[in-house]
């Protein structure tokens, strides 16, 4: 789940992402301050907005709003008492975390990218990385699918030349990290980062 409230840019409405796939053909279903945004296809939820957020929720931030329990608890209870149908089940686990890179390979149809297979500890993910500098044994920043980048940029599944990529490995530059080198290339970490363990700058 990632949410979103810019007061002076949209005005007073919540947007809320349920997921990063992209809907080709939306139906909404709207009722009190809530509307669905559904994929008329499948029936998936895959976003809703909060009009009057401000009646429902005191709001301090611009852009990305942190995922709470205490918010998602009080967005259940406003779905609720409007009587949809939409059950919220969200990941808590953090989306950007310590990853080491058990393995790379050339990617078959691009000279610059390489294929790495990144242990998070709870899964291992393949992610193609661009940066010359990643290899075997480093300790990197990954930012997995759901990630909000500084940018705005949501990381989302992705397919770069033809091959599968689920996440990202990070830069300085990319994490808005003071001091961040100029030149191309992934921050590397120290040896004593705990993999699987959330970033924290």
């Amino acid at each position: 789940m990632n949410i979103f409230y810019n007061m002076k840019g949209v005005g007073d409405v919540l947007l809320v992402q349920l997921t990063t796939t992209t809907v080709e053909e939306v139906e909404t279903q709207s009722k009190g301050d809530i509307t669905l945004i559904k994929d008329s296809k499948t029936g998936e939820v895959a976003a809703f907005n909060v009009f009057n957020a401000s009646n429902h929720l005191e709001l301090k931030e611009q852009g990305s709003v942190k995922v709470t329990k205490e918010i998602v608890a009080t967005l259940q209870l406003l779905i609720n008492n409007s009587e949809l149908d939409l059950v919220l089940e969200v990941d808590f686990t953090p989306k950007f975390v310590v990853g080491y890179v058990l393995s790379k390979e050339q990617h078959p149809n691009a000279d610059k990218l390489n294929i790495c297979k990144v242990d998070v500890v709870e899964e291992t993910l393949q992610i193609v990385c661009g940066a010359p500098n990643v290899e075997v044994g480093q300790k990197v920043v990954v930012a997995k699918v759901g990630a909000i980048m500084p940018s705005g940029l949501v990381i989302r599944d992705a397919e770069l030349r033809g091959i599968a990529s689920s996440g990202m490995i990070c830069s300085a530059k990319e994490l808005a990290l003071p001091d961040a080198p100029t030149e191309k290339g992934i921050l590397v970490l120290d040896q004593s980062a705990e993999i699987g363990s959330a970033f924290k700058a």
